[in-house]
């Protein structure tokens, strides 16, 4: 009969779990700090351990890297509240078996301990170093805490991994986190975007050329693939890659090896392939604008970021983050929220999602009159942070201006147009992917007016995206 650990300092914790481990037919001794625990493993050895990471004294995470160093070799299934890409990747890092986040099933933990105590179990366990603590891939939601489980899981591996998810959910962020994670990480992370580069030049992009391969190329260029030799190569906007260049792309990932444009040396490819989309890629093969054999090379194992407002819970906890990281990046004073504000935050769809949210909160660094930034600067400040359906854009005006007025502002009335003519040139940009002569038809105004405007609005405030 299997016999389980369970490490924790909270009482209840460590009764609720034992008793159904021994309903489930394990023998389960349970100890509320990790000391206790490692003492009584210099005579006897559990079949696995559930340990918290959180604890007074020594922690899980140094339990478990204890474990490591004397060279023990049993399961660990971490468990905490506060699950993020550091915690997950650390404890993967010092050899833990699986990561469960709190508040868990029981029926998944015994699910768990099974796998555990099972002698087919597999050895591996992925590892991963620290990743920044200030990074903005974070989360409560089960969708990112299984984002952060996969980066952990996969990142010590050189498996390719495609990343998909809409625009601005922060598929970089994944990317560059499996780099940190991975035996890589010493090495460089080159990032191109397949889809803003011209299809002409893609292919130099990507392999280089050499001297007098086509016009214009006066010497021997070393393409992303060798310049992140060592390390990773992240391909954004992969479903963008014109047909000829997903055929090339296909065999350097099949045989390990490319030419230059123009050239005739063999050259290794030694980089780990990362690649992202917010395109359906299985309905693009199947209307045969996208190579099935590069989408079955590329999606060995697929990270899925849920959209902003699929976890709106993380919404309040990223812009206070990013509204206290822009006030450091800026020297601004620092300001907070209203309780109001953040409700009004969480409650917005984000159709840019993350990206979205983060040029909202550099706006209102610079911009909101306050030190506390209240529900009714949020309108004014950026019409896209207005619900869908709350047109009423007009009394946040009144009140923003009387505010103003009360407290003794001065030149109220062009402040407010500089914020009007912002948000419109803006919001037109954006729809029409950055072409002024589309913003300014759809506006009703003339090219020349879209670009004094757009001069006059960037002296009268920083650039904050």
């Amino acid at each position: 009969m299997a016999e389980i650990w369970v490490i924790d300092d909270d009482r209840s914790v460590r009764f609720v779990l034992a008793e159904a481990l021994r309903e489930a037919g394990f023998v389960v001794r349970d100890f509320d700090n990790a000391r206790a625990a490692l003492n009584v493993l210099a005579h006897a050895r559990p079949d696995a351990v559930f340990t918290d990471v959180r604890m007074p004294g020594m922690d899980g995470l140094r339990f478990l890297e204890i474990l490591g160093e004397q060279q023990v070799e049993v399961p660990v299934v971490v468990m905490s509240a506060y699950t993020d890409v550091p915690s997950t990747a650390t404890a993967f890092r010092h050899g833990a078996f699986e990561f469960l986040s709190k508040p868990f099933d029981l029926d998944a933990a015994v699910a768990i301990a099974r796998r555990a105590a099972s002698p087919k179990r597999s050895a591996e366990t992925p590892a991963a170093t620290e990743l920044d603590a200030d990074s903005e891939l974070v989360g409560e939601t089960p969708a990112m805490r299984e984002v952060f489980r996969a980066i952990g899981r996969v990142a010590q591996t050189d498996l390719p991994v495609l990343i998909t998810g809409e625009t601005g959910t922060g598929k970089e962020l994944v990317a560059r986190g499996l780099h940190q994670h991975s035996r890589r990480a010493r090495g460089p992370f080159v990032a191109l975007n397949t889809a803003a580069i011209p299809s002409e030049l893609l292919e130099s992009e990507l392999f280089g050329h050499e001297a007098g391969a086509f016009t214009g190329a006066s010497r021997r260029q070393a393409g992303r693939f060798e310049q992140a030799a060592g390390g990773t190569l992240f391909l954004d906007e992969i479903g963008d890659m014109p047909a000829s260049l997903q055929t090339r792309l296909l065999r350097v990932l099949a045989e390990g090896e490319f030419y230059r444009v123009g050239g005739r040396e063999l050259i290794k490819a030694d980089a780990r392939v990362v690649a992202a989309t917010h395109q359906d890629l299985d309905r693009k093969v199947a209307e045969g604008s996208f190579r099935a054999d590069l989408l079955h090379r590329l999606d060995v194992v697929r990270i899925h970021l849920p959209a902003l407002r699929e976890r709106r819970v993380d919404v309040p906890r990223l812009a206070e983050r990013f509204l206290a990281r822009a006030a450091r990046e800026l020297h601004l004073e620092p300001k907070r929220f209203s309780a109001r504000a953040l409700e009004q935050l969480a409650r917005h769809d984000w159709p840019g999602n993350v990206r979205q949210l983060e040029n909202l909160c550099r706006r209102l660094a610079v911009m909101a009159p306050g030190r506390e930034i209240l529900a009714a600067d949020l309108p004014l400040l950026a019409v896209e942070a207005t619900p869908a359906g709350d047109d009423d854009w007009t009394t946040a005006l009144r009140r923003w201006t009387r505010r103003q007025l009360e407290t003794g502002s001065p030149k109220v009335a062009p402040q407010a147009r500089a914020l009007f003519d912002q948000a419109l040139l803006e919001a037109a940009l954006e729809l029409t992917g950055g072409h002024r002569q589309q913003a300014a038809e759809r506006l009703g105004l003339g090219r020349n007016t879209i670009t004094r405007k757009l001069g006059a609005t960037r002296t009268r405030r920083p650039t904050s995206t």
